[in-house]
Protein backbone atom coordinates (compact mmCIF):
# COMPACT_ATOMS: atom_id res chain seq x y z
CA UNK A 1 0.00 0.00 0.00
CA UNK A 2 1.39 3.39 -0.55
CA UNK A 3 2.71 5.12 2.25
CA UNK A 4 2.61 8.97 1.49
CA UNK A 5 0.07 11.73 0.06
CA UNK A 6 1.25 14.20 -2.13
CA UNK A 7 0.21 18.45 -1.96
CA UNK A 8 0.55 20.80 -4.30
CA UNK A 9 0.62 24.23 -3.21
CA UNK A 10 0.34 26.44 -5.75
CA UNK A 11 0.87 29.74 -3.92
CA UNK A 12 1.55 33.31 -5.04
CA UNK A 13 4.90 33.44 -5.34
CA UNK A 14 6.22 29.74 -5.79
CA UNK A 15 4.43 26.42 -6.50
CA UNK A 16 5.33 23.76 -4.52
CA UNK A 17 5.14 20.12 -4.19
CA UNK A 18 5.08 18.65 -0.68
CA UNK A 19 5.08 14.85 0.57
CA UNK A 20 3.98 13.50 3.58
CA UNK A 21 3.30 10.55 5.35
CA UNK A 22 0.42 9.34 7.82
CA UNK A 23 1.53 11.74 10.72
CA UNK A 24 1.54 14.44 8.70
CA UNK A 25 5.51 14.81 8.95
CA UNK A 26 6.80 16.48 5.78
CA UNK A 27 9.16 13.69 3.86
CA UNK A 28 10.20 16.19 1.00
CA UNK A 29 9.70 19.57 -0.77
CA UNK A 30 10.25 20.59 -4.06
CA UNK A 31 9.76 24.54 -4.64
CA UNK A 32 10.42 26.89 -7.37
CA UNK A 33 9.23 30.76 -7.43
CA UNK A 34 7.83 32.42 -10.43
CA UNK A 35 7.91 35.94 -12.15
CA UNK A 36 5.58 38.50 -10.54
CA UNK A 37 4.58 40.50 -13.72
CA UNK A 38 3.62 44.40 -12.70
CA UNK A 39 4.34 46.56 -15.37
CA UNK A 40 1.52 49.11 -14.12
CA UNK A 41 1.18 50.64 -10.47
CA UNK A 42 -1.81 48.24 -9.09
CA UNK A 43 -1.18 45.53 -11.42
CA UNK A 44 0.15 42.19 -10.78
CA UNK A 45 0.02 39.03 -13.29
CA UNK A 46 1.61 35.62 -13.28
CA UNK A 47 2.44 33.63 -16.38
CA UNK A 48 0.14 30.42 -16.20
CA UNK A 49 1.75 28.32 -18.24
CA UNK A 50 5.25 29.04 -16.19
CA UNK A 51 3.27 27.96 -13.24
CA UNK A 52 2.28 25.04 -14.67
CA UNK A 53 5.48 24.16 -15.77
CA UNK A 54 6.90 24.77 -11.95
CA UNK A 55 4.39 22.15 -10.66
CA UNK A 56 5.88 19.44 -13.19
CA UNK A 57 8.77 19.99 -12.16
CA UNK A 58 8.74 20.39 -8.05
CA UNK A 59 6.59 17.22 -8.42
CA UNK A 60 9.76 15.69 -9.83
CA UNK A 61 12.20 17.60 -7.00
CA UNK A 62 9.59 15.75 -4.15
CA UNK A 63 10.03 12.78 -5.28
CA UNK A 64 13.35 12.59 -6.46
CA UNK A 65 14.79 14.02 -3.05
CA UNK A 66 12.45 11.14 -1.17
CA UNK A 67 13.41 8.45 -3.66
CA UNK A 68 9.58 7.65 -4.32
CA UNK A 69 7.74 7.15 -7.16
CA UNK A 70 4.27 7.28 -8.37
CA UNK A 71 3.35 4.05 -6.56
CA UNK A 72 4.19 5.69 -2.87
CA UNK A 73 1.96 7.82 -3.37
CA UNK A 74 -1.80 7.05 -2.51
CA UNK A 75 -3.60 10.66 -3.53
CA UNK A 76 -2.41 14.31 -4.98
CA UNK A 77 -4.07 17.75 -2.80
CA UNK A 78 -4.01 20.58 -4.66
CA UNK A 79 -4.15 24.18 -2.78
CA UNK A 80 -3.70 27.51 -4.13
CA UNK A 81 -4.04 30.90 -3.93
CA UNK A 82 -7.66 31.58 -4.68
CA UNK A 83 -8.42 34.67 -6.27
CA UNK A 84 -6.11 34.57 -9.19
CA UNK A 85 -8.08 33.97 -12.33
CA UNK A 86 -6.64 32.21 -15.12
CA UNK A 87 -8.82 31.92 -18.79
CA UNK A 88 -7.35 29.58 -21.38
CA UNK A 89 -8.53 28.05 -24.68
CA UNK A 90 -10.59 24.84 -24.35
CA UNK A 91 -8.92 23.89 -27.83
CA UNK A 92 -5.38 24.70 -27.51
CA UNK A 93 -4.75 25.41 -23.82
CA UNK A 94 -3.41 28.26 -23.85
CA UNK A 95 -4.25 31.27 -21.48
CA UNK A 96 -5.72 34.32 -23.69
CA UNK A 97 -3.75 37.02 -20.96
CA UNK A 98 -1.39 36.56 -17.82
CA UNK A 99 -3.12 35.53 -14.66
CA UNK A 100 -4.57 37.92 -12.94
CA UNK A 101 -3.60 37.94 -9.22
CA UNK A 102 -5.93 38.39 -6.48
CA UNK A 103 -3.39 41.28 -5.49
CA UNK A 104 -4.18 43.48 -8.91
CA UNK A 105 -6.85 46.80 -8.45
CA UNK A 106 -7.01 47.24 -12.20
CA UNK A 107 -10.62 46.04 -12.33
CA UNK A 108 -11.74 49.50 -9.33
CA UNK A 109 -13.66 50.46 -12.51
CA UNK A 110 -15.95 47.47 -13.14
CA UNK A 111 -16.21 47.39 -9.37
CA UNK A 112 -17.62 51.01 -9.08
CA UNK A 113 -20.37 50.21 -12.45
CA UNK A 114 -21.53 47.08 -10.99
CA UNK A 115 -22.12 48.75 -7.17
CA UNK A 116 -23.71 51.55 -9.10
CA UNK A 117 -27.04 49.76 -8.70
CA UNK A 118 -27.28 48.52 -5.29
CA UNK A 119 -23.66 49.37 -3.90
CA UNK A 120 -20.67 47.18 -2.75
CA UNK A 121 -23.13 44.88 -1.21
CA UNK A 122 -25.68 43.96 -3.99
CA UNK A 123 -24.77 40.37 -4.09
CA UNK A 124 -23.27 40.08 -0.41
CA UNK A 125 -26.27 38.49 0.92
CA UNK A 126 -26.34 35.13 -1.30
CA UNK A 127 -22.34 35.16 -2.01
CA UNK A 128 -20.90 36.11 0.93
CA UNK A 129 -18.61 38.73 -0.82
CA UNK A 130 -18.53 42.48 -1.31
CA UNK A 131 -17.81 43.72 -4.49
CA UNK A 132 -13.91 44.19 -4.54
CA UNK A 133 -11.01 44.20 -6.80
CA UNK A 134 -10.13 41.29 -4.55
CA UNK A 135 -12.50 38.57 -6.24
CA UNK A 136 -12.54 36.57 -9.64
CA UNK A 137 -15.22 37.87 -11.06
CA UNK A 138 -14.18 40.89 -12.01
CA UNK A 139 -11.18 39.61 -13.27
CA UNK A 140 -12.79 37.91 -15.60
CA UNK A 141 -14.96 40.40 -16.72
CA UNK A 142 -11.56 43.01 -17.75
CA UNK A 143 -10.53 39.51 -19.78
CA UNK A 144 -13.03 39.57 -21.92
CA UNK A 145 -13.35 43.47 -22.29
CA UNK A 146 -10.14 44.28 -23.03
CA UNK A 147 -8.32 41.17 -24.80
CA UNK A 148 -8.79 41.04 -28.45
CA UNK A 149 -11.26 38.36 -29.72
CA UNK A 150 -11.82 36.90 -25.74
CA UNK A 151 -15.49 38.07 -25.72
CA UNK A 152 -16.07 36.32 -29.09
CA UNK A 153 -14.39 33.11 -28.46
CA UNK A 154 -16.16 33.07 -24.81
CA UNK A 155 -19.74 33.36 -26.51
CA UNK A 156 -18.45 31.15 -28.70
CA UNK A 157 -18.04 28.52 -25.89
CA UNK A 158 -13.99 28.35 -26.32
CA UNK A 159 -12.77 29.71 -23.26
CA UNK A 160 -12.56 28.62 -19.81
CA UNK A 161 -11.71 29.93 -16.59
CA UNK A 162 -10.55 28.75 -13.78
CA UNK A 163 -8.81 30.05 -10.03
CA UNK A 164 -5.08 28.17 -10.45
CA UNK A 165 -6.32 24.73 -8.83
CA UNK A 166 -8.77 24.52 -12.10
CA UNK A 167 -5.61 25.30 -13.89
CA UNK A 168 -3.35 22.91 -12.38
CA UNK A 169 -5.92 19.72 -12.20
CA UNK A 170 -7.13 20.69 -15.83
CA UNK A 171 -3.76 20.22 -16.77
CA UNK A 172 -2.70 17.33 -14.39
CA UNK A 173 -5.45 15.42 -15.91
CA UNK A 174 -4.42 15.67 -19.80
CA UNK A 175 -5.41 19.34 -20.47
CA UNK A 176 -6.83 19.42 -23.74
CA UNK A 177 -6.87 15.69 -24.11
CA UNK A 178 -9.73 15.14 -21.69
CA UNK A 179 -8.66 17.38 -18.41
CA UNK A 180 -11.04 17.88 -15.51
CA UNK A 181 -12.20 21.18 -15.40
CA UNK A 182 -13.23 21.62 -11.64
CA UNK A 183 -13.20 23.31 -8.87
CA UNK A 184 -14.13 22.91 -5.09
CA UNK A 185 -16.70 24.66 -3.04
CA UNK A 186 -14.16 27.11 -1.33
CA UNK A 187 -12.47 28.26 -4.50
CA UNK A 188 -15.50 28.73 -5.71
CA UNK A 189 -17.18 30.82 -3.12
CA UNK A 190 -14.30 33.48 -3.96
CA UNK A 191 -14.88 34.56 -7.51
CA UNK A 192 -18.86 36.24 -6.07
CA UNK A 193 -20.61 34.27 -8.44
CA UNK A 194 -21.66 31.03 -6.05
CA UNK A 195 -24.49 30.61 -4.10
CA UNK A 196 -23.73 29.67 -0.42
CA UNK A 197 -26.55 28.01 0.05
CA UNK A 198 -27.19 26.07 -3.01
CA UNK A 199 -23.30 25.58 -3.83
CA UNK A 200 -24.25 26.24 -7.44
CA UNK A 201 -23.26 29.36 -9.78
CA UNK A 202 -25.85 31.79 -9.90
CA UNK A 203 -27.56 32.28 -13.47
CA UNK A 204 -28.57 35.82 -12.44
CA UNK A 205 -25.27 37.28 -10.89
CA UNK A 206 -23.59 35.65 -13.94
CA UNK A 207 -26.11 37.75 -16.51
CA UNK A 208 -25.20 41.13 -14.60
CA UNK A 209 -21.18 40.41 -15.12
CA UNK A 210 -21.86 39.18 -18.59
CA UNK A 211 -19.53 35.65 -17.98
CA UNK A 212 -21.04 32.75 -20.09
CA UNK A 213 -21.81 29.94 -17.92
CA UNK A 214 -20.01 27.27 -19.94
CA UNK A 215 -16.68 29.50 -19.14
CA UNK A 216 -17.40 27.93 -15.35
CA UNK A 217 -15.51 24.68 -13.93
CA UNK A 218 -17.96 22.37 -12.15
CA UNK A 219 -18.24 23.00 -8.79
CA UNK A 220 -17.52 20.00 -6.51
CA UNK A 221 -16.56 19.37 -2.78
CA UNK A 222 -13.15 19.75 -0.81
CA UNK A 223 -12.40 15.88 -0.94
CA UNK A 224 -12.94 13.41 -3.48
CA UNK A 225 -12.03 12.12 -6.79
CA UNK A 226 -12.00 14.68 -9.04
CA UNK A 227 -9.42 12.54 -11.59
CA UNK A 228 -6.24 11.25 -12.52
CA UNK A 229 -2.90 11.85 -13.16
CA UNK A 230 -2.17 11.75 -17.04
CA UNK A 231 0.40 9.35 -18.68
CA UNK A 232 2.71 12.32 -19.30
CA UNK A 233 2.53 12.45 -15.93
CA UNK A 234 5.54 10.75 -12.79
CA UNK A 235 2.20 10.27 -11.17
CA UNK A 236 0.57 8.65 -13.97
CA UNK A 237 -2.96 7.16 -12.89
CA UNK A 238 -2.82 8.47 -9.16
CA UNK A 239 -6.34 10.29 -7.75
CA UNK A 240 -6.46 13.69 -7.52
CA UNK A 241 -9.01 13.77 -4.74
CA UNK A 242 -8.42 17.03 -2.48
CA UNK A 243 -8.74 20.52 -3.70
CA UNK A 244 -9.00 23.85 -0.77
CA UNK A 245 -8.22 27.24 -1.37
CA UNK A 246 -5.10 28.20 0.74
CA UNK A 247 -6.76 30.06 3.43
CA UNK A 248 -9.50 26.80 3.58
CA UNK A 249 -6.38 24.34 3.48
CA UNK A 250 -4.46 26.03 5.97
CA UNK A 251 -7.37 25.87 8.85
CA UNK A 252 -7.98 21.98 7.75
CA UNK A 253 -4.22 21.60 8.31
CA UNK A 254 -4.74 23.15 11.86
CA UNK A 255 -7.24 20.87 12.49
CA UNK A 256 -9.35 23.40 13.13
CA UNK A 257 -12.56 21.51 12.32
CA UNK A 258 -15.51 22.84 14.35
CA UNK A 259 -17.27 25.89 15.23
CA UNK A 260 -15.26 28.11 17.18
CA UNK A 261 -11.98 27.54 16.41
CA UNK A 262 -9.87 29.36 14.32
CA UNK A 263 -6.34 30.01 12.32
CA UNK A 264 -4.39 32.86 11.00
CA UNK A 265 -2.11 32.21 8.19
CA UNK A 266 0.84 34.87 7.26
CA UNK A 267 2.01 34.73 3.61
CA UNK A 268 1.90 36.98 1.14
CA UNK A 269 -0.83 38.59 2.76
CA UNK A 270 -2.69 37.61 5.89
CA UNK A 271 -5.72 35.38 6.51
CA UNK A 272 -8.00 34.63 9.64
CA UNK A 273 -10.62 32.22 9.35
CA UNK A 274 -13.01 31.55 12.01
CA UNK A 275 -15.08 28.16 11.52
CA UNK A 276 -19.20 29.18 11.99
CA UNK A 277 -19.69 25.36 11.40
CA UNK A 278 -22.60 24.24 9.23
CA UNK A 279 -24.43 28.60 10.17
CA UNK A 280 -24.07 30.90 7.69
CA UNK A 281 -23.25 34.31 9.65
CA UNK A 282 -23.32 37.19 7.72
CA UNK A 283 -20.75 39.38 9.45
CA UNK A 284 -21.61 43.58 10.40
CA UNK A 285 -17.83 43.96 11.24
CA UNK A 286 -16.11 44.17 7.52
CA UNK A 287 -15.21 40.22 7.34
CA UNK A 288 -16.18 38.03 4.38
CA UNK A 289 -18.54 35.07 5.07
CA UNK A 290 -16.80 31.71 3.03
CA UNK A 291 -16.95 27.99 2.79
CA UNK A 292 -14.71 26.64 4.97
CA UNK A 293 -14.90 22.95 3.48
CA UNK A 294 -17.02 20.11 2.41
CA UNK A 295 -15.84 16.47 2.31
CA UNK A 296 -17.82 14.59 0.03
CA UNK A 297 -21.13 14.37 0.85
CA UNK A 298 -20.96 15.49 3.84
CA UNK A 299 -22.91 18.70 5.37
CA UNK A 300 -20.96 22.00 4.20
CA UNK A 301 -18.28 23.88 6.86
CA UNK A 302 -18.83 27.62 6.58
CA UNK A 303 -16.80 30.17 8.03
CA UNK A 304 -16.05 33.99 8.43
CA UNK A 305 -12.54 35.16 7.23
CA UNK A 306 -10.71 38.77 7.90
CA UNK A 307 -8.20 38.91 4.43
CA UNK A 308 -5.76 41.22 4.92
CA UNK A 309 -3.64 41.94 1.42
CA UNK A 310 0.07 42.99 2.25
CA UNK A 311 1.95 41.59 5.39
CA UNK A 312 4.78 39.32 3.70
CA UNK A 313 4.89 40.72 0.84
CA UNK A 314 5.56 44.07 2.69
CA UNK A 315 8.79 42.07 3.65
CA UNK A 316 9.15 41.37 0.50
CA UNK A 317 8.70 44.79 -1.37
CA UNK A 318 11.68 45.87 1.49
CA UNK A 319 14.00 43.68 0.08
CA UNK A 320 13.70 43.70 -3.59
CA UNK A 321 12.17 47.32 -3.98
CA UNK A 322 14.13 49.18 -1.44
CA UNK A 323 17.09 46.85 -0.80
CA UNK A 324 17.39 47.42 2.80
CA UNK A 325 17.69 43.24 4.01
CA UNK A 326 19.04 41.32 1.45
CA UNK A 327 16.78 38.24 2.42
CA UNK A 328 13.23 37.92 4.20
CA UNK A 329 14.59 36.10 7.40
CA UNK A 330 16.78 39.61 8.29
CA UNK A 331 14.58 41.56 8.74
CA UNK A 332 14.34 39.73 12.42
CA UNK A 333 17.48 41.12 13.37
CA UNK A 334 17.19 44.44 12.12
CA UNK A 335 14.07 44.92 13.89
CA UNK A 336 16.00 43.96 16.79
CA UNK A 337 18.48 46.48 16.56
CA UNK A 338 16.28 48.85 18.42
CA UNK A 339 13.87 48.93 21.27
CA UNK A 340 10.65 50.37 19.69
CA UNK A 341 9.80 51.89 16.46
CA UNK A 342 10.72 55.25 17.32
CA UNK A 343 7.33 56.54 16.56
CA UNK A 344 7.24 55.24 13.19
CA UNK A 345 4.11 53.29 11.88
CA UNK A 346 3.74 51.54 8.33
CA UNK A 347 0.49 50.94 6.71
CA UNK A 348 0.74 49.04 3.97
CA UNK A 349 -2.10 49.89 2.01
CA UNK A 350 -0.23 48.48 -1.69
CA UNK A 351 -3.52 47.03 -3.07
CA UNK A 352 -5.96 49.14 -1.24
CA UNK A 353 -7.51 47.89 2.57
CA UNK A 354 -9.09 44.62 3.00
CA UNK A 355 -10.97 43.85 6.00
CA UNK A 356 -11.96 45.05 8.08
CA UNK A 357 -12.15 48.66 5.80
CA UNK A 358 -12.59 47.32 2.33
CA UNK A 359 -11.02 50.97 1.46
CA UNK A 360 -9.96 50.65 -2.54
CA UNK A 361 -8.97 54.34 -1.77
CA UNK A 362 -6.13 53.73 -0.08
CA UNK A 363 -2.59 53.86 -0.47
CA UNK A 364 0.41 52.85 2.25
CA UNK A 365 2.01 55.30 4.00
CA UNK A 366 5.16 55.46 6.02
CA UNK A 367 4.01 57.96 9.50
CA UNK A 368 5.25 59.34 12.36
CA UNK A 369 8.81 59.91 11.13
CA UNK A 370 11.44 62.46 12.88
CA UNK A 371 15.08 62.60 12.36
CA UNK A 372 15.29 59.81 14.92
CA UNK A 373 14.14 57.05 12.78
CA UNK A 374 16.66 54.85 11.06
CA UNK A 375 15.95 51.73 8.85
CA UNK A 376 15.88 49.40 12.54
CA UNK A 377 12.90 51.26 13.04
CA UNK A 378 11.19 50.59 9.76
CA UNK A 379 11.96 47.57 10.07
CA UNK A 380 10.31 47.23 13.07
CA UNK A 381 6.71 49.25 12.13
CA UNK A 382 6.94 46.77 8.99
CA UNK A 383 6.89 43.87 11.50
CA UNK A 384 4.03 45.80 14.04
CA UNK A 385 2.39 46.63 10.63
CA UNK A 386 1.24 42.74 10.54
CA UNK A 387 0.59 42.47 13.72
CA UNK A 388 -1.60 45.45 14.10
CA UNK A 389 -3.59 44.77 11.14
CA UNK A 390 -4.26 41.22 12.71
CA UNK A 391 -5.59 42.47 15.19
CA UNK A 392 -8.23 44.90 13.31
CA UNK A 393 -9.53 41.71 11.78
CA UNK A 394 -9.55 39.53 15.34
CA UNK A 395 -11.36 42.54 16.80
CA UNK A 396 -13.90 41.97 14.01
CA UNK A 397 -14.44 38.32 14.46
CA UNK A 398 -15.18 38.58 18.29
CA UNK A 399 -17.57 41.45 17.78
CA UNK A 400 -19.33 38.56 15.07
CA UNK A 401 -19.25 36.10 16.69
CA UNK A 402 -19.87 37.10 20.57
CA UNK A 403 -17.14 34.78 21.85
CA UNK A 404 -14.08 36.00 21.83
CA UNK A 405 -10.69 34.49 21.27
CA UNK A 406 -9.03 32.77 24.15
CA UNK A 407 -6.00 32.30 21.94
CA UNK A 408 -4.68 32.37 18.70
CA UNK A 409 -3.38 29.51 16.11
CA UNK A 410 -0.70 30.48 13.42
CA UNK A 411 1.26 29.36 10.30
CA UNK A 412 2.71 30.75 7.31
CA UNK A 413 6.20 31.84 6.85
CA UNK A 414 6.31 35.00 8.85
CA UNK A 415 5.90 32.26 12.14
CA UNK A 416 9.30 31.61 11.84
CA UNK A 417 10.11 35.45 13.29
CA UNK A 418 9.71 34.52 17.11
CA UNK A 419 9.84 38.56 17.32
CA UNK A 420 6.92 38.97 15.08
CA UNK A 421 5.04 36.63 16.79
CA UNK A 422 5.88 37.77 20.70
CA UNK A 423 4.65 41.43 19.89
CA UNK A 424 1.56 39.42 17.70
CA UNK A 425 0.84 37.85 21.32
CA UNK A 426 1.28 41.31 23.12
CA UNK A 427 -0.96 43.55 21.04
CA UNK A 428 -4.02 40.96 21.24
CA UNK A 429 -3.16 39.85 24.77
CA UNK A 430 -3.72 36.19 23.88
CA UNK A 431 -1.56 33.19 23.54
CA UNK A 432 -0.23 32.69 19.90
CA UNK A 433 0.48 29.04 19.41
CA UNK A 434 2.51 27.53 16.37
CA UNK A 435 2.20 24.10 15.39
CA UNK A 436 5.24 21.40 14.69
CA UNK A 437 4.58 21.62 11.04
CA UNK A 438 3.70 24.80 10.35
CA UNK A 439 3.26 24.03 6.67
CA UNK A 440 -0.17 23.85 7.13
CA UNK A 441 -1.67 25.07 3.71
CA UNK A 442 0.07 21.98 2.30
CA UNK A 443 -0.66 19.64 5.16
CA UNK A 444 -4.59 20.69 4.37
CA UNK A 445 -4.91 19.72 1.07
CA UNK A 446 -3.24 16.32 1.63
CA UNK A 447 -5.34 16.05 4.32
CA UNK A 448 -8.79 16.06 2.37
CA UNK A 449 -7.24 13.79 -0.45
CA UNK A 450 -6.02 11.38 1.44
CA UNK A 451 -9.51 10.93 3.57
CA UNK A 452 -10.97 10.81 0.25
CA UNK A 453 -9.06 7.74 -0.62
CA UNK A 454 -9.39 6.09 3.04
CA UNK A 455 -5.50 6.97 3.97
CA UNK A 456 -6.62 8.72 6.62
CA UNK A 457 -10.01 7.76 8.24
CA UNK A 458 -11.51 10.53 9.55
CA UNK A 459 -10.64 13.70 11.41
CA UNK A 460 -10.38 12.03 14.46
CA UNK A 461 -7.21 10.54 12.89
CA UNK A 462 -6.28 14.07 12.22
CA UNK A 463 -6.90 16.10 15.06
CA UNK A 464 -3.96 13.35 16.66
CA UNK A 465 -1.45 15.07 14.19
CA UNK A 466 -1.56 18.25 15.52
CA UNK A 467 1.45 18.99 17.79
CA UNK A 468 2.12 22.33 19.27
CA UNK A 469 5.94 23.12 18.48
CA UNK A 470 5.98 26.69 20.55
CA UNK A 471 3.43 29.03 22.56
CA UNK A 472 4.27 33.24 23.10
CA UNK A 473 2.34 34.63 25.86
CA UNK A 474 1.24 38.33 25.95
CA UNK A 475 3.47 40.33 28.51
CA UNK A 476 2.96 44.03 27.30
CA UNK A 477 1.58 46.79 30.04
CA UNK A 478 -2.01 47.18 29.09
CA UNK A 479 -1.94 51.57 28.68
CA UNK A 480 1.28 50.69 26.09
CA UNK A 481 -0.54 48.04 24.32
CA UNK A 482 -3.19 50.11 23.63
CA UNK A 483 -1.33 53.58 22.90
CA UNK A 484 0.22 51.13 20.28
CA UNK A 485 -2.56 50.35 18.94
CA UNK A 486 -4.38 54.04 18.89
CA UNK A 487 -1.56 55.52 17.03
CA UNK A 488 -1.92 52.53 14.88
CA UNK A 489 -5.36 53.59 13.71
CA UNK A 490 -4.39 57.20 13.45
CA UNK A 491 -1.53 56.25 10.75
CA UNK A 492 -4.90 53.80 9.23
CA UNK A 493 -7.04 57.40 8.50
CA UNK A 494 -3.98 58.85 7.17
CA UNK A 495 -3.95 56.33 4.40
CA UNK A 496 -7.60 56.84 2.76
CA UNK A 497 -8.94 59.42 -0.15
CA UNK A 498 -6.04 58.98 -1.56
CA UNK A 499 -6.85 57.41 -4.87
CA UNK A 500 -8.73 60.38 -7.13
CA UNK A 501 -9.81 59.99 -10.34
CA UNK A 502 -6.70 61.07 -11.85
CA UNK A 503 -4.54 59.20 -9.25
CA UNK A 504 -3.49 55.75 -10.08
Amino acid sequence: MADYVLAIDQGTTSSRAIIFDKAGSIISTGQLEHEQIMTQAGWVEHDALEIWGNVREVIGQALGKANLTRHDVASIGITNQRETAVVWNRNTGVPVYNAIVWQDTRTQDIVDRLAADGGVERFKQKVGLPLATYFSGTKIVWILENVPGAREAADAGELMFGTTDSWVLWNLTGGVNGGVHATDVTNASRTLFMDLETLAWDEEILSVFGVPASMLPEIRSSSEVYGYASENSLLRETPIAGILGDQQAATFGQAAFEAGEAKNTYGTGNFLIFNTGEEIVHSQNGLLTTVGYKLGDDPVHYALEGSIAVTGSLVQWMRDNLGIIESAADIEALANTVDDNGGAYFVPAFSGLFAPHWRADARGALVGLTRYVNKGHIARAALEAIAFQTREVIDAVNADSGVPLTELKVDGGATANNTLLQFQADILNVPVVRPVVAETTALGAAYAAGLAVGFWSGLDDLAKNWQEDERWEPNMESGERERLYRNWKKAVTKTLDWVDEDVK
